[in-house]
């Protein structure tokens, strides 16, 4: 049943809150690390590709209409993978008992938010749990108080509250043209007065909302900086999967099932696509920092999916999802590595690194396959999902986009190289001679990410077939 991946974490946090507070405490890792391995159970437990799972209402009083297809098992399985990583960074990371326990908390309730948004098909529902991520994000954000992290979580607050309006406004206007707020309904609608002035516009302001969620450019201001300051274990969370199911998984399914193919849409998403693929390479050159530089990163990443997605053809929406789920895998291993770093080295100015690879080799080597697949280098699975993007533009006619798209990888190369010769390449610097490699369960989860990435890499055929292939059916039907 879908309602249990909504009904399990609840459920878990109510059981969790009702212990005693002593005891809470010091099992609130265990358990929530197997609350989400019951989840991530749930998930695999539905794996039928060709099968879609709906259960229509909770209640007869409370529609939601939860559904499993392939392109939501593609993103719960993102979810539940990138969850446990924070999970396990936040042990190492946030030493006080009870910031690591409202931690949890908080983590459980994003997770409950992102679950929601990838199996409901009402659009009011999608926007009640897309709100639910967004409240526990700002938290989230500004978890240590500090100065940076406050400021990082008022700009995500502000353009978040935004992009609310934007999006209550266009579901007002959709629900009095269809009379509904489920999916068909409102297909259904659009389809019949595609030409309406009043769908227009609410279907352009509903993506303008999408696209501050995403944080494509030029609505990225909140981005770097809530990814920079805010806790590593917070950091793993944003970039590996909130952005992704809140903006770039909720664009992928309102364009194809709600708001149908568009000629000028297709256009406006390519369009923001590549313009945020070129500037979030051309920032990130410019970084020394090593979380912020991921940032401007999983900017110009993201671009891929959108453009992707803009093309229109069978095989762009299936580069857009396969790249999705590539970028959630990478970036969260690379924040992964960037949270050790900075745990051992206490900064993430990349200034005072340099050398790190003799004394860190597992986060070294684990790096530099996350940087690989990012820029698109075989045999790693960010290749192959960067080479579908490419030949979907290059058949559809959009040859420009392609060879923008194909020439930025050359760009992201360039400063992952850099990063990664800052930060682990040359001679160890002075006054790291005390350096340790990272601790278990940061390697372990590391290596697990690295594994994954490349094992989609040299795979490639199987997982195409078994994760990706399902998910054109169900975004075309």
């Amino acid at each position: 049943m879908p309602s249990l991946l909504i009904l399990v974490p609840l459920l878990g946090i109510i059981i969790l809150n009702l212990m005693f507070k002593f005891t809470r405490r010091r099992v609130a890792f265990w358990f929530a690390f197997v609350l989400f391995s019951i989840q991530l159970a749930i998930t695999l437990l539905y794996r039928q590709p060709w099968y879609r799972i709906t259960e229509p209402a909770f209640s007869p009083f409370f529609k939601v209409g939860l559904s499993i297809d392939s392109l939501t098992f593609v993103m719960l399985l993102c979810i539940e993978i990138v969850c446990l990583a924070s999970l396990v960074v936040s042990r190492y990371t946030l030493i006080d008992r009870d910031q690591r326990f409202n931690f949890i908390n908080l983590l459980i309730i994003a997770s409950v938010g992102m679950n929601g948004i990838v199996m409901t098909r009402d659009i009011f529902s999608l926007y009640v749990f897309l709100e639910i991520t967004a409240v526990s994000s700002v938290i989230l954000i500004a978890f240590r108080r500090g100065k940076l992290a406050l400021e990082g979580a008022f700009k995500y607050i502000m353009l978040s509250a935004v992009a609310t309006i934007l999006m209550l406004s266009a579901i007002a206007l959709l629900l009095l043209v269809s009379g509904g707020t489920d999916f068909q309904a409102i297909h259904t609608s659009i389809m019949g007065f595609h030409k309406s002035r009043v769908i227009v516009f609410a279907i352009g302001i509903f993506l303008t909302g999408l696209f501050i969620k995403a944080g494509l450019v030029p609505f990225h201001g909140w981005l770097p900086d809530a990814y920079a300051s805010a806790p590593s274990a917070v950091s793993v969370l944003l970039a590996g999967i909130i952005t992704k199911a809140c903006g770039v998984y909720t664009l992928i399914r309102l364009c194809t099932s709600v708001f149908g193919p568009s000629v000028s849409l297709n256009q406006v998403l390519m369009l923001a696509g590549t313009v945020s693929i070129v500037a979030g390479a051309l920032a990130a050159l410019g970084q020394q920092d090593f979380k912020r530089m991921l940032a401007y990163s999983s900017i110009s990443q993201v671009g891929y999916s959108i453009v992707s997605l803009g093309c229109g053809t069978p095989l762009g929406l299936i580069g857009a999802v396969f790249h999705l789920f590539n970028h959630a895998i990478f970036k969260s291993l690379l924040f992964v590595n960037a949270a050790a770093v900075e745990e051992r080295v206490s900064t993430t100015d990349m200034e005072k690194m340099g050398g790190l690879s003799s004394k860190m080799p597992v986060t070294s080597a684990t790096s530099l396959i996350g940087f690989l697949s990012a820029s698109g280098i075989p045999p790693f699975s960010g290749f192959w999902s960067k080479l579908i993007i490419v030949i979907a533009l290059w058949q559809s006619g959009n040859r420009a986009y392609a060879v923008i798209a194909l020439l930025a990888g050359v760009l992201t190369l360039a400063y992952l190289l850099l990063m990664q010769r800052r930060v682990f390449s040359g001679k160890l610097r002075e006054g790291l001679q005390g350096v340790r490699e990272a601790p278990f369960g940061f390697c372990l989860i590391a290596l697990l990410l690295a594994a994954i990435t490349v094992g989609v890499g040299i795979f490639f055929p199987v997982a195409y077939a078994v994760l990706f292939e399902p998910v054109r059916g169900v975004l075309l039907r």
